[in-house]
């Protein structure tokens, strides 16, 4: 690897392989000018294309720091999503005069206060899968044992159950229900 030139706020960096790529990228947080941090970067933007593959040893550390970045970047967009809720809830305050629109504004306030409702659950969610990769027990079924496939975790990283645990739990749920 190797920094060809540094100009402004953005870097171009070239990869010295059979392919040469130029990426332009905004300064990291903490750079100071005249230090290299090329290395650095491109583990990141490695890391960033990266996707667990069943050929990997299962929840080896390479696959464990991605579903941690999966599930941070998901919490952060929700408290995102609900600080822009927050936003827009203290600047609608104003007085529709038409009934149907302040009925129209009163439905639009309620789904997005379900959705957030949701959201929060959500989040404890997110919490819980973050301490079970701390303790190690992540992307393991809680009822067999057995490891939750990696297409499944990429798919919903907060599953708690293999495919075939969750298909005889929502079954047994459906026979309760019927009662």
């Amino acid at each position: 690897m190797k920094a060809a030139r540094v100009r402004k706020s953005f870097i171009r960096i070239r990869l010295l392989k059979p392919a040469i790529v130029v990426l332009a990228v905004p300064w990291p947080r903490g750079y100071k000018p005249g230090t290299f941090w090329v290395e650095s970067f491109m583990s990141d933007v490695l890391e960033a294309s990266y996707k667990p593959l069943d050929s990997e040893p299962f929840m080896n550390e390479r696959q464990v720091a991605y579903f941690r970045q999966k599930l941070l970047n998901w919490k952060e967009d929700i408290l995102r999503e609900s600080k822009d809720t927050i936003n827009h809830l203290q600047d609608e305050n104003h007085i529709l005069p038409d009934v149907a629109d302040r009925a129209s504004s009163e439905t639009d306030l309620s789904l997005e206060l379900r959705t957030r409702d949701r959201q929060r659950k959500l989040i404890s969610k997110i919490d819980a899968a973050l301490k079970r990769i701390d303790d190690g027990s992540y992307g393991y079924c809680e009822e067999t044992g057995e490891p939750i496939s990696l297409r499944r975790l990429d798919a919903r990283p907060i599953a708690t159950l293999s495919i075939e645990a969750q298909e005889r739990h929502e079954r047994r749920e459906r026979v309760y229900r019927d009662d």
